[in-house]
């Protein structure tokens, strides 16, 4: 168990900015979600075609995954995440203004391969700071996702307000 000045030294900026990756990681997937209807009526996409497009966002998922964990134990869960996190953030406007299907599939692709690097790696640095503190944390980790989320979804469904 670690003591509370080892928490001080060792602790105290990794659980932060943990925290906060955990709030981002909410927040990027939320702000997605409301964008869905406006993607689905700027290109006149059917019920149908916009399931087949969301896919893409799973599918990038999935194809990036298996590589956070080789890519963290390389290079360190930090790099991981910041690298997912600024392709998140690249990926949002793209989605937001893209002018066809193809744009769309792309950054829906690199969306949700940034999403699913940056949950492993986040996950695998909760896991770190939990043993390094020597206390249960990942049920508030995962509270700040959630967090996020609501924050991410009403920030974007406000928007059409304005």
């Amino acid at each position: 168990m670690t003591s509370a000045t080892e928490f001080r030294v060792i602790g105290w900026r990794e659980s932060l900015a943990t925290r906060a990756t955990f709030l981002i990681s909410g927040l990027g997937m939320a702000t997605w979600a409301p964008l869905v209807p406006f993607v689905q009526s700027r290109l006149g996409l059917n019920s149908g075609s916009l399931g087949l497009l969301i896919l893409c966002l799973g599918t990038g998922a999935i194809l990036s995954m298996p590589f956070a964990g080789m890519l963290t134990a390389q290079y360190g869960c930090r790099l991981v995440i910041l690298l997912s996190c600024t392709f998140q953030c690249l990926s949002l406007p793209i989605l937001a203004v893209a002018p066809g299907v193809p744009a769309v599939v792309f950054a829906l692709l690199m969306f949700g391969g940034a999403m699913g690097m940056l949950e492993c790696a986040m996950n695998i640095q909760g896991i770190i700071v939990e043993r390094a503190i020597g206390r249960t944390m990942m049920p508030g980790f995962h509270g700040l996702f959630s967090v996020g989320g609501i924050a991410g979804a009403a920030g974007v469904s406000g928007l059409h307000l304005l």
